[in-house]
């Protein structure tokens, strides 16, 4: 696994994102996979990194960036934001346990759904932001997860 620190164009916002190689941040950036989670910028792009070169001698922590706040200093109790966060996967991974892995067809899907050419179902799957805005605005019902998911052959 890679991790990028990445920027939204918009405000700003500066998040961490894992991907298995550069090779597929590359490739979900083409497909306009990648948005702010803060904000839902899809205007991404890698943000500058603080490398962390480590000198003999030298047991110093690296210091934060000056426009991202070290986690005590912001007020954030990490103990709670952790329970949270497993909370929402807890409940996500119920939802996906009762839905049915579609891939990129998705958007297909979730119209026919809509305009009555197929069954209802409960289902799941890729869509780029502006296709998923797309959606929404046709009045097809979607919502989107509140953490990313993969394939089913790929773990999460």
């Amino acid at each position: 696994m890679i991790v990028f620190d990445l920027k939204c164009s918009g405000q700003g916002h500066v998040f961490e994102a894992w991907f298995g190689s550069s090779a597929d941040y590359e490739a979900q950036q083409a497909r306009g996979l990648i948005a702010c989670p803060i904000c839902g910028d899809a205007a991404v792009t890698k943000a500058v990194m603080a490398p962390a070169v480590a000198a003999k001698g030298n047991s110093r922590a690296v210091a934060p960036l000056p426009d991202t706040p070290a986690p005590a200093a912001s007020g954030i109790d990490m103990a709670k934001m952790q329970a949270l966060v497993e909370a929402v996967a807890k409940a996500q991974q119920k939802l996906l346990a009762d839905s049915t892995w579609v891939g990129r067809d998705f958007a297909d899907q979730a119209r026919a759904m809509h305009y009555g050419e197929q069954d209802r179902a409960s289902i799941h799957g890729e869509v780029a932001p502006a296709e998923a805005k797309a959606l929404i605005d046709e009045g097809v019902e979607v919502a989107p997860l509140p953490l990313p998911v993969v394939p089913p052959h790929a773990k999460n």
